[in-house]
């Protein structure tokens, strides 16, 4: 039995619960070196970061979050900051999160705001002062608001924004750390895929247009569209703002109209179930009198009858790289990642009726 293994067994025979001072002694280092590596530190050898993962594991040293946030002056907590009234979107969100942090020693703060609140720049400096967080995640329509993006650096809280629109393509530029969707592609697939299926009265539902994903959408299926001669139809251009009941209304609108569409494309997948409850009231069976097409591929999309088709964008993955981003060291020098988005076709969409 070597030195270090003997000693230990003596610890372990005392039957208390382990310090940080315990690590340090039983690892022959000091408190500072055991720090550092808990808190993954590049700056540690190897060999002696190697020793101290033994000890630590061998005695089940568990670091206390708390003290470790002192020593840092801030902890060790990451803030998913929003104001989305998708609540799926918001869930698929703090499950990547979650994902990432998992087992990091880091936690997740979920922060809601009221983007148009008087109140809402003091209200997220006192829980930003409050929290003293390690990093946040920014998510739309208020990863694009510079009082928000200004005050973060002002306090030098680490950001980065998940967006549909790149920080070099706002004007002025947003700088700073990005995940950002190109929501466009998938949407011009799906615009594609309904002039394929010979539909030439194709209602819109669009999202909020306070949202870049809005105008990103907006500009794919116009641009799928376009590709076979096809355009929305002026009289059925309807707005919403990304939550169900705006899509049942704006469907009802559009169905209530004697020279009715035979195709809706909806901004996101919850106004494509409001859709479906209008159809359903309306008479109308999906897909054989009317197709209807969603974004994002969210839970609900597979539970509809029939199957929705819908344009695929991996929210979850997008969450997992934001928090990569903030609590990875060797991401430290990543500013901009990208992700796209994809047409999933099922049973929503058919040929246009009596082609």
């Amino acid at each position: 039995m070597d030195e270090m293994t003997e000693t230990i067994e003596t610890f372990l025979s005392l039957r208390r619960k382990a310090t940080i001072n315990d690590v340090a002694r039983l690892a022959g280092v000091s408190k500072k070196t055991v720090s550092r590596v808990i808190n993954n530190s590049p700056s540690v050898h190897a060999r002696t970061r190697d020793t101290i993962a033994e000890v630590i594991a061998r005695i089940s040293f568990q670091p206390d979050p708390q003290a470790r946030g002192l020593a840092f002056r801030r902890s060790f907590l990451i803030g998913l900051i929003y104001d989305n009234p998708n609540a799926q979107y918001i869930v698929n969100m703090q499950m990547g999160a979650l994902d990432r942090l998992r087992g990091t020693g880091n936690e997740l703060v979920v922060h809601p705001c009221d983007w148009r609140s008087a109140d809402f720049i003091p209200e997220l400096r006192q829980f930003l002062e409050h929290q003293r967080l390690a990093g946040v995640i920014v998510l739309p329509p208020i990863a694009e608001d510079r009082r928000l993006l200004d005050l973060l650096d002002e306090m030098e809280v680490p950001r980065v924004r998940v967006t549909a629109r790149a920080g070099a393509s706002n004007q002025p530029t947003i700088s700073g750390r990005e995940i950002v969707s190109h929501d466009h592609i998938g949407c011009a697939e799906a615009g594609a895929h309904i002039a394929l299926l010979g539909h030439r009265r194709i209602g819109y539902i669009g999202g909020n247009l306070d949202y870049p994903s809005a105008h990103e959408r907006r500009r794919g299926f116009d641009a799928g569209l376009a590709l076979h001669g096809c355009a929305i139809a002026p009289d059925l251009d309807e707005g919403g703002n990304y939550g169900f009941a705006s899509g049942y209304e704006a469907a009802q609108r559009l169905l209530k109209q004697s020279d009715r569409p035979t195709a809706i494309i909806c901004a996101n997948d919850e106004m494509a179930a409001g859709a479906y409850k209008a159809a359903y009231e309306s008479g109308l069976r999906i897909p054989q009198d009317l197709t209807v097409v969603g974004f994002d591929d969210a839970p609900i999309a597979d539970r509809l009858s029939p199957p929705l088709t819908t344009v695929r964008l991996p929210t979850r993955d997008m969450a997992r790289m934001a928090a990569d981003l903030l609590i990875s060291p060797e991401q430290a020098a990543i500013s901009h990642l990208q992700v796209d988005s994809k047409l999933v076709v099922r049973g929503s969409s058919a040929k246009v009726p009596n082609a």
